[in-house]
């Protein structure tokens, strides 16, 4: 397959070039002036093409959760995903009995990807290794002390990331055995102070879990957690529809990260694509009103955004173009949990997920391509 007389976007460069896009077997083989015999071609008609987006932090969809979906329902979830142009998913499992989050991680891993879904990258535990008094929507009671023989149990034969208060990790060893493990390490639901912020950092970890939300807010004579994510290299992670964190403090955070660390996610959940109601998450009950998620006691409860309404969202926050906010929904997250070698720009050799944007004054989605196949936008 060839796509021909596209606007196609270079992450390395942050710019639109005209090229053509050779497709093989669900992989990019040829950027430019493309030559494939026989080849089903793609008219993009001067329009714009994306990576697909990538969301590592999601809890669910579509009536989902990542805790407890059967096969059947991971691949309607993944189906959703895909239609709205998150070609590639980290999915997230909460707070749960741990034999279940063995289980939600098996299955997970054990999922075989059919035509028009979009792909599983690996695992985010989010959930058990919290700071209680960060605790957000998860149970109180399904919260334990960081134990670094339980991580065995969440390794498997892709990606794994981990969100803990790793202040909570006092001599180390949890972060050490996630290292040791090959896992990508986040600083969430947290109390940490700027030191234990630093120190874990020094520990392995290189990313903020929803930064500002379930940590110590910025404080004049402790920045906190808040405060480490603005100053270092690591990636800090952005629920960017405007309930979790009001415009101005986005922007905030978007002049000290920019478009090399700031990450945006949806920390969607089941309710995404649904129409109000009562869900679940965490272990606890969710109500959702006029889309908005909070548990019983009014305590937010993950988002119903989907991560193309987050991308608009920065672009207008903190008025930058395109070229710019594309890099922190699709290089910037792959960066964060390690899978940029296959997924989150437009190269030879990675898969081929793209965006076919329309020509129309708005942002809006035409068409989207997972693995070479092209699927019909919800949009």
């Amino acid at each position: 397959m060839i796509i021909r007389n596209g606007l196609v976007y270079n992450s390395e460069t942050m710019r639109f070039d005209r090229k053509d896009i050779a497709v093989e077997n669900g992989v990019i083989t040829q950027l430019g002036v493309c030559k494939q015999a026989d080849a089903q071609e793609i008219d993009a008609a001067g329009a714009m093409i994306l990576p697909g987006l990538v969301d590592v932090h999601s809890h669910g969809r579509s009536g989902g959760d990542f805790d407890s979906a059967d096969d059947a329902l991971l691949s309607v979830m993944a189906k959703a995903y895909a239609s709205n142009g998150i070609t590639t998913v980290m999915p997230t499992i909460a707070s749960a009995p741990l034999e279940q989050m063995y289980k939600a991680t098996a299955d997970l891993r054990a999922h075989k990807r059919t035509a028009g879904e979009a792909n599983f990258c690996g695992v985010h535990i989010e959930g058990r290794y919290l700071n209680a008094a960060k605790r957000g929507a998860h149970a109180p009671e399904l919260l334990f002390p960081l134990k670094a023989s339980e991580l065995d149990g969440f390794v498997g034969d892709t990606a794994l990331h981990i969100s803990a208060a790793f202040e909570l990790d006092e001599d180390g060893s949890f972060a050490a055995k996630a290292r040791e493990l090959g896992a990508t390490m986040s600083l969430g639901h947290t109390a940490a102070n700027y030191v234990q912020a630093k120190q874990a950092e020094k520990n392995g970890v290189t990313a903020y879990t929803h930064l500002y939300n379930c940590m110590p807010p910025l404080h004049h004579r402790d920045g906190g957690a808040v405060c480490a994510a603005f100053e270092g290299k690591s990636y800090g992670e952005l629920i960017c529809d405007g309930v979790h964190i009001s415009s101005e403090m986005i922007r905030l955070a978007y002049r000290f990260l920019g478009c090399e660390r700031t990450v945006l996610i949806s920390d969607s959940m089941q309710a995404t694509d649904c129409p109000d109601g009562d869900y679940t998450i965490a272990g606890q009950p969710v109500r959702v009103v006029d889309g908005k998620a909070r548990t019983l006691d009014g305590a937010l409860a993950g988002s119903t955004l989907s991560l193309f309404d987050g991308l608009k969202n920065l672009m207008r926050f903190c008025d930058i173009p395109l070229s710019e906010a594309v890099l922190c929904a699709t290089r910037n997250p792959c960066l964060e949990v390690g899978v940029y070698d296959t997924y989150g720009s437009i190269a030879v050799g990675k898969s081929a997920d793209l965006i076919i944007l329309k020509k129309s004054p708005e942002l809006c989605i035409d068409r989207v391509m997972v693995r070479g196949e092209l699927t019909e936008p919800v949009l």
